[in-house]
This record gives structure tokens, sequence and C-alpha cells, in this order.
């Protein structure tokens, strides 16, 4: 254990926010005129926006104090929130949905996210798509991405390639995982591990390894296939903790961590093993009607194996990536696109 961290330091929690039956239903009612989002993300997201913002005074600071400041939880759960009618078979291509007849999830994702900032695309992720459908593929099952099922996928944060070869600087601030369909078992369990418990459960010199560029993040596997024939991508040489003692950030890629000492790699599976401790990683399984807020700065998520049928009934999340501002990655604006990225 750290011994620049308090002793009797309490751990963090997941922060739980219920919507009431009557907020559900009046948001579910703004949100069926919405369109389909793609189109007019501008326009979907104003929509979405006010339909959240008539949430009561208590829960909407929840949500918004979860976005502003850096000693609020880094993990919350919102439960009872609308749902469509109707679904579709899950993809199983990756996405995006075709057919959805109505987009209330979709609603639901612009909306909490709108709160916490501005979503954002990629044009490596999701082929640049502002909403993210998260489901298994038979190609992908036993890859370290969103496309997996059928092995652990290992704690990290969503990074983004950026030319200056720094992956931290463009990432999203904040994931949101809304719940469409679950799997058939129910045996996929999302963790997240913040860094605050992350540093106290570890050495004080394994944290100052862990503080040194001793290491380089491999890029985005979407990033990788499109320009580098599938082969590594790394960054320059990084810390995977950085910030203040009180309020550290994390930075570890699900496409590979290069350890560039023996040091380091020690470092690193300390780093992965602890993640894993009942003290560290907080569970959920995530149902629909639920959605998770992540922290993508404060901490570092997993996704347990589960089964895949890939028969249209499988697990369906939707995502989004999101910054408090997209002022500092202007620059990497796609012409004529206010939110997709290169």
């Amino acid at each position: 254990m750290s011994t620049t961290q308090s002793a009797h330091r309490e751990p963090t929690h997941m922060l739980h926010i219920r919507i009431p039956d009557e907020a559900r239903d009046a948001i579910a009612e703004a949100l069926s005129v919405l369109g389909n989002p793609e189109l007019d993300p501008d326009r979907a997201l104003t929509l979405a926006h006010k339909a959240f913002a008539t949430l009561d005074i208590d829960r909407l600071q929840d949500i918004l104090d979860f976005g502003r400041h850096a000693d609020t939880p880094g993990v919350a759960l919102v439960e009872n929130l609308p749902q469509d009618d109707k679904l579709p078979p899950t993809p199983n291509n990756g996405g995006p949905c075709e057919g959805k007849p109505t987009f209330v999830a979709e609603g639901v994702l612009l909306g909490l996210s709108s709160l916490l900032g501005e979503p954002t695309s990629f044009v490596t992720e999701k082929n640049g798509r502002l909403i993210h459908d998260i489901v298994p593929t038979e190609s992908g099952a036993t890859t370290q991405t969103s496309e997996g099922s059928d092995v652990f996928l290992n704690f990290h944060n969503d990074i983004v390639h950026d030319e200056s070869g720094r992956y931290d600087l463009s990432n999203p601030d904040f994931l949101v995982l809304n719940c469409l369909r679950k799997d058939r078992e129910g045996n996929a369990l999302t963790s997240y591990a913040d860094a605050r418990d992350i540093v106290h459960a570890l050495s004080d010199e394994v944290v100052d390894i862990l503080r040194s560029a001793s290491f380089q993040l491999n890029a985005p596997g979407g990033y990788t296939r499109a320009y580098a024939d599938g082969k590594e991508v790394l960054s320059v040489p990084v810390p995977l903790l950085g910030g203040p003692e009180e309020s550290p950030e994390i930075y570890v890629a699900a496409n590979g961590v290069k350890r560039l000492t023996p040091e380091a790699d020690h470092a690193f599976s300390e780093l992965q093993r602890v993640c894993r401790e009942p003290e560290v990683g907080q569970v959920v399984a995530l149902t629909p009607g639920s959605a998770l807020l992540v922290n993508n700065r404060k901490g570092v998520h997993s996704r347990s194996r589960f089964d895949a049928h890939f028969d249209g009934a499988d697990r369906w999340l939707q995502r989004t990536y999101t910054r408090r501002s997209l002022w500092a990655i202007r620059s990497q604006l796609v012409p004529g696109s206010r939110r997709t990225h290169r």
C-alpha cells in the first residue's frame, strides 16, 4: 500500500442515480419525436438536452457535478431510463443498426452525454459515427476491442491516436454506455477501477515507475487497421499515471502497452492485478434501462468474458465519446464537420 496515501482513506464508490417513474415517462415522451440523430446531431443533442434538463434539481446536479469536479466518483450508474418499445435484432457486424423504428435509446445517450460535455467522433472509431453500437462480432470475438466477447477485455482507457505521439490528449473525457439488450446468460460485467484506489493499493516504488516515461501505448485497433495494416503504432515513451497525488490521471491502451524496462513490466502487471481486486474494481451488470457514465481520465474500465450467439439476441450497448470542450481538438476536425475528427 502506498505510504503517500492515508492508511484510513475511504475507497471511491460508484454513484447511483435512479430516475423517478414520472420523470422517465416525461423524458420518453419528449424523445419519442426524435429522428435519426446522425442526420442532424446538433438538433438531436438540443432536443435530448432539453428533455433531461427537466429532471429534478438534485438528480440533475448529481449528473452535472459528476462531470464538473475532481473529487467526485469516476463512475456513475443511472437507472430506470426510458427504452424503445420495440428493438430490432442486435447488429452482428459491429453496427450501425438498420431499420430501428424509434430512437429513444439514442436520445437517452445524447441527453446524458450533453450534461457532461460535447459528444464527439473520430473517423477511425466506428467510421466516424457519433453513436457507437457496441455489440459482439464473430470476427472480433477474441480481440481486445469493443467487438470482443470470448476474452476478458483488460482494464484500459479509450485513447485516440495523435500525431504528437501522445495518445492521452485528444481522447474523450467521458464515455456513456447505454444498455439496450443484456447478454442472454447475464455474464457480461463491466468493471471500473479508479486511479485514486489503484494508487492507494500499490507500493510507492510501483507508483513511481508508473509515473515515469517507461511505457509506450499502441494506437487503437481502428487506427492501426486503417493506417498500418494492423501493425503497432506506438506512442512516444509516456507514464501511465500523471497529475497530483490526490486526483491522479491514468492512461492505459486496450490495444497494448509496451514496457521499456523489466521494472516497468512488473509495475504494469501490478497495475492490472490490483484493478481486479474487489476493493478496487467496481463491478456492474448493465441491464436495459440503465446507463454507465465513465470518467475516462480518472480510471480504467474492463469487460468480462461472456457468451455471444450471433443470433440477433446478443448484448447491445450504445456508446458516446464526450469531451468537456471540443476547442482543443479543433485542428483535427474533418472539413465540413463540427464533431468528427481525424
